[in-house]
């Protein structure tokens, strides 16, 4: 249990109050409503979705995919292993068995290339989920604390009062958790944007074979 778990529902709480009062609307002109336009959903509704990312299954993922390198380095050694034949027939061998070892094996193309960045980013997943819901939990501790917060449930607890105040306390509490949310969401476009080109499907890397050769025969052994 982390920060935000533990604030969870308190700020739960309040942001249902706050996103009971912006029902009615927020107050014109106020900085809540470009947030809202990006975000399409209020902060209640946002926050409840969030507290479902935990990094630790991410952090796991990219340990689970790192594992699965050492078959690949397995099969790479028994293609390395000298074969003690010659000939046309070897030389072909030899060919498809280079092309292989470099499917398997080379450069951040590879087989094994894509696996570690795939672990590569489940780690930077897991590191944003972290420092995401660690600047969420802040934002929660400090508009729980805030003056906002009181006439927020003083409006919910009176119908009466002064609408106005409770509708832009609302807002102000918005918005600052859906900017914290907004900022989450950039970095999250950020990675994708950066470890796209290195999660793209791998592709054989063809080279030209040899024409041939049947003019001479296939020696076993030294």
């Amino acid at each position: 249990m982390d920060a935000l778990d533990r604030l969870a529902e308190p700020g739960l709480d309040l942001l249902a109050r706050v996103d009971t009062l912006l029902a009615a609307g927020a107050p014109d002109g106020h900085r809540l409503w470009p947030l809202l336009r990006r975000m399409q959903v209020l902060p209640g509704d946002a926050v409840r979705q969030f507290l479902d990312l935990h990094p630790a299954p991410l952090a796991t993922a990219g340990d689970a995919v790192r594992r699965l390198v050492r078959g690949y380095d397995d099969a790479s050694a028994a293609l390395s292993d000298p074969v003690a034949w010659s000939g046309p027939a070897a030389a072909a061998y030899d060919e498809a068995r280079v092309a292989l070892l470099r499917h398997l094996d080379e450069g951040p193309e590879s087989l094994v290339g894509r696996l570690e960045s795939t672990a590569g980013y489940a780690d930077a997943l897991a590191d944003w989920v972290e420092g995401s819901r660690l600047a969420l939990a802040r934002a929660l501790a400090d508009v729980l604390g805030s003056a906002e917060a009181v006439i927020v449930h003083g409006a919910a607890r009176s119908p009466r009062g002064d609408g106005s105040a409770g509708a832009l306390a609302a807002a102000e509490i918005a918005a600052r958790v859906l900017a914290v949310l907004g900022v989450a969401y950039d970095g999250a476009e950020t990675l994708l944007r950066q470890w796209s080109p290195s999660l793209a499907e791998t592709t054989w890397r063809e080279r030209t074979p040899s024409a041939p050769r049947y003019d001479a025969p296939t020696r076993i052994g030294p």
